[in-house]
């Protein structure tokens, strides 16, 4: 764990298999269940997590009016398109 981060902790109740891959995982590297964990969480929220958080953005930048018009969009691409082609 990153030096001066400050952690909280919580209650997790997870199946007994996915349990039984992470100590599994956790001796073989000779990290803790927390590191391989830790581990786990990081590379959703870097994934899975960043696209869902990306979404939830786009939603307020809609909801506050900032937004750009399809069709104007698509027109510019047009534009640069043929000046790259020309």
């Amino acid at each position: 764990m990153a030096e001066g981060k400050q952690t909280e902790s919580v209650t997790l109740r997870i199946p007994s298999d996915i349990l039984s891959d992470i100590d599994r995982i956790a001796e073989g590297t000779e990290r803790s269940r927390s590191y391989i964990m830790l581990r786990a969480l990081r590379g959703y929220l870097m994934h899975e997590g960043a696209d869902i958080l990306g979404a939830m953005e786009g939603r307020t930048q809609l909801n506050a009016g900032e937004s750009e018009d399809f069709d104007a969009v698509l027109a510019e691409m047009d534009r640069i398109i043929a000046g790259k082609v020309a």
